[in-house]
């Protein structure tokens, strides 16, 4: 595992990427895994990603393993990616925008929320 420097530098980024709740990111995982058919038991909905950004973030810093720092630095990464092409965070307009924001909720970071 890492250093406690680097340690605190990840939990910041992370926290700092993930700006949904956990709250939040259980509903829209719900809301993103049903169908017209079928609603997933809470604590199956959405991607293995999604689910364990949201056991990380009901975790202490203390409490992690080496398998969450490696999806911390993975979120953190990819949110970083996908936020950079963006200058400034504006309306939705395209099937391919909201996709996009639907990807990055998944990971926690809801990018029309301030």
């Amino acid at each position: 595992m890492a250093d406690a420097l680097e340690m605190d530098a990840l939990w910041e980024d992370f926290h700092r990427v993930v700006n949904m709740t956990s709250a939040e990111l259980a509903s829209w995982l719900r809301v993103r895994d049903a169908d017209e058919e079928v609603e997933p038991l809470p604590d199956q909905a959405g991607s293995p990603t999604g689910q364990h950004v949201l056991a990380i973030l009901q975790k202490r810093r203390t409490d992690l393993t080496d398998d969450d720092v490696r999806v911390m630095h993975s979120v953190v990464d990819t949110v970083g990616d996908l936020v950079d092409m963006e200058n400034e965070p504006e309306p939705e307009r395209t099937p391919e925008d909201t996709r996009r924001r639907h990807r990055l909720m998944t990971l926690g970071h809801d990018p029309l929320k301030p």
